[in-house]
């Protein structure tokens, strides 16, 4: 099984979800189509065996981070790992927290979010809320990063800041009368890094929970 799922995610890193068939797999394998069903039902289960493989790994690497006094430094420390890991393996997000009867690790990541939540002075319904803006900005964050560049850009036909100053361009053509917000942040758009977004949507995220906790106890 080990072997299957380690093939399994070659492909998804490979060429992503759409090239992991129990054909291109059993290849991959050296043997038949036959033999992968021995393992799994359908392709469902195995991208969420796949999924449970890798994040295994994260586990490991969040359960590795020490521990501060501060939960919300520690939530900060292990959602940048979780981060980490899905850009580089845009298909990941796809199928976090799918299947958590099959995705063990999982939710043993999630699980180990939420403990830090507990540090905080918060309502149940608050604790769920707050995880899943987190794993919600680290995941959709990470699949938007991850994507693959315009094609004019992979081709090399244009550069990164080349790109970008076409739309500030336009931007800067529209009406400040009926687009204000625009003209005010285009030179910010045009010089932006997605990375530094990520972590602003991250530390916002984070700042509401402090505030909501230090709410609660004042």
């Amino acid at each position: 099984m080990e072997s299957v799922l380690a093939e399994a995610v070659a492909l998804l890193d490979e060429a992503g979800a759409t090239a992991l068939t129990f054909r291109a797999l059993a290849q991959r394998l050296g043997g038949g189509v036959a033999s992968i069903y021995w393992y799994v039902e359908n392709k469902d289960e195995l991208l969420d065996l796949a999924t449970d493989h890798v994040i295994g790994t994260i586990l490991a690497e969040v359960e590795k981070i020490p521990g501060t006094e501060d939960p919300v430094d520690d939530l900060r420390a292990m959602a940048l790992t979780l981060f980490d890991a899905i850009v580089d393996r845009p298909w990941l997000g796809a199928y976090f927290m799918r299947n958590t009867d099959i995705q063990s690790n999982t939710l043993r990541l999630y699980e180990l979010l939420g403990r830090q939540t507990m540090r905080l002075d918060l309502t149940a319904r608050q604790r769920f809320h707050a995880v899943s803006a987190i794993t919600g900005v680290v995941v959709g964050s990470a699949i938007d990063l991850g994507q693959e560049p315009p094609k004019e850009v992979l081709d090399g036909e244009v550069d990164r800041d080349d790109y970008l100053g076409r739309f500030a361009q336009t931007w800067r053509e529209l009406d400040p009368a009926e687009f204000p917000f625009v003209h005010e942040i285009v030179d910010e758009f045009e010089g932006h890094q997605d990375i530094d977004q990520f972590r602003a949507a991250l530390d916002l995220t984070l700042a509401g929970l402090r505030l909501q906790a230090t709410a609660r106890t004042d």
